[in-house]
């Protein structure tokens, strides 16, 4: 009787996990897609301010150095929202909830029974 009442709260915990885990999940996939926009705002403002003082310079945005340089803070904006979303994928593979086995926990009372 003690072994059903373990397996019965294995499966009520792992059941309890799940949802843990699945709400850490959504929580996390919230804030990527958070920082994403955000991301994508700061970039297209970083780089219309930049394109800005090229156009009051009188130089355009489609030469070979401006295009570098626009390419150039394009990425050093992008690089702290990388980090992150890189950050926040293994956050996602730890959520992963480990499920109990009772197959194996009959079979080894069954094993017990027999001895």
């Amino acid at each position: 009787m003690g072994q059903l009442v373990s397996d019965v709260k294995n499966i009520l915990d792992y059941r309890d996990e799940k949802r843990d885990a699945e709400s850490a999940r959504q929580k996390i996939l919230s804030e990527m897609a958070a920082d994403e926009q955000e991301k994508t705002n700061l970039v297209k403002k970083t780089l219309a301010s930049q394109r800005a003082k090229y156009g009051a310079s009188g130089a355009s945005g489609r030469s070979m150095s401006t295009g570098a340089v626009l390419r150039r803070l394009k990425t050093e904006t992008e690089q702290p929202y990388n980090e992150k979303r890189r950050a926040n994928a293994e956050k996602l593979k730890k959520t992963q909830v480990k499920r109990p086995n009772l197959l194996q926990s009959f079979l080894d009372k069954f094993d017990d029974l027999l001895s």
